[in-house]
């Protein structure tokens, strides 16, 4: 079976690509391959839900791996590009956070897979996992153990990287890739809960605060964001940990250090621990009512000292070294994939022509907040955009 273009991997980079592809009015013959079930689920899962699809504080410093400048180019240049794929309205929330109005990830994906249908797409493959492709010289050939062989003149991989393999992104994908001689930056897990010594929280499991968290590495601050922080048996969660954990993720012997009571002065606090002292309060209980009882109680025993300056600088400066995250399973994103430098400003392999990479495959992660989704849609666009023009 001939085709102008086959795309694998049918999840949101994947996805904007065909769209793009198919609304061109060329009437291309698009052949779309996905390992899952059905198109898009990791996109109908994103932002718990909701469709968290971009950021308005859309910025380089919200990206890392291994082209920087290209990420920006790519996706910085509008917010909304990636929104402009849908046909609904869409709206930002006080932290910039775009979402489709109606907060529904899932009608995203009945969006994309709607834009796929008039005209219909050649080929929808669900439920094919690829697990070879070879260079012809007309292009490629992918064979498939029923004896199936789909072709075309180009390629673009689209399969993810390892995170949440429920969505068949399992990192199985990646010898596609090398098998043409690409390599493979180091991979890890991000936007993901971190494990962290537990000495000093044992007794805070399931208690949610909110913090200024900051990682450090190396002694030196990389990364401050505010948000909720939850304690657990293995280490932190919460949304400020997921966002600090891009920053540290790839990093042996981060710590960070938990501001509690962001929104008040040590002055304050000192004033008000030295209150309840001289009015006979047991010392365990000297940060009751100003912080949950458990966590002030923890924070005194650490500074082990009834002196209101260092209970005081305890609880600003609350560290945690940290030990690992909890792994692929439970991160949103890789960091890592298919390095950056055998890539061109195209998005297309420097090693063979006419393959093409988009998404979460590249050693491209973004921050918590929409930022992973927008690169996403941007690169998945930026590769049919070449596409058309060499067609």
């Amino acid at each position: 079976m001939n085709y102008d273009i086959i795309i694998v991997g049918g999840g949101a980079a994947g996805l904007a690509c065909a769209a793009r592809l198919n609304k061109s009015g060329k009437n291309l013959k698009i052949c779309l391959i996905d390992a899952g079930d059905r198109l898009g689920k990791k996109l109908a899962a994103t932002g718990n839900g909701q469709g968290n699809v971009s950021n308005e504080e859309m910025t380089a410093e919200h990206f890392h791996g291994g082209n920087i400048n290209l990420a920006e180019k790519i996706a910085c240049a509008d917010p909304y590009a990636g929104a402009a794929l849908f046909g609904c309205l869409f709206t930002a929330d006080e932290k910039g956070r775009i979402y489709p109005a109606g907060k529904q990830a899932s009608a995203l994906v009945d969006d994309l897979s709607n834009s796929l249908k008039n005209p219909p797409l050649a080929l929808i493959a669900i439920g094919r996992k690829v697990e070879k492709i070879n260079k012809t010289a007309q292009g490629f050939e992918i064979p498939f153990g029923d004896g199936a062989v789909y072709k075309s003149k180009f390629l673009v991989l689209c399969t993810g990287g390892m995170a949440q393999k429920q969505f068949k992104t399992d990192g199985s994908a990646y010898p596609l890739a090398t098998a043409f001689g690409h390599t493979l930056t180091p991979l890890f897990p991000s936007l993901v809960q971190l494990k962290t010594e537990t000495t000093h929280i044992k007794t805070l499991k399931g208690i949610r605060a909110d913090c200024a968290v900051t990682a450090i590495y190396n002694g030196k601050p990389i990364k401050k964001v505010r948000g909720d922080v939850i304690f657990t048996d293995y280490g932190v969660s919460g949304n400020a940990i997921f966002y600090i954990s891009s920053y540290v993720a790839d990093k042996h012997g981060a710590t960070l250090s938990l501001e509690f009571l962001p929104d008040f002065s040590s002055e304050d606090i000192e004033k008000s621990v030295f209150v309840r002292k001289n009015a006979g309060y047991e010392t365990s209980e000297l940060l009751s009512g100003t912080l949950h009882n458990q966590i002030g109680r923890a924070i005194i025993k650490r500074a082990g000292t009834v002196n209101s300056q260092k209970i005081v600088q305890t609880l600003k400066n609350f560290t945690l070294s940290v030990s690992g995250t909890l792994g692929f399973d439970y991160a949103q994103v890789t960091k890592g994939g298919i390095n950056m430098n055998e890539i061109t400003e195209k998005l297309e392999s420097k090693l063979v022509k006419n393959l093409f990479f988009a998404g979460e495959i590249l050693d491209v992660d973004g921050d918590c907040g929409g930022y992973n989704l927008q690169w996403a849609f941007t690169s998945g666009m930026a590769v049919a955009d070449e596409i058309l023009k060499r067609i």
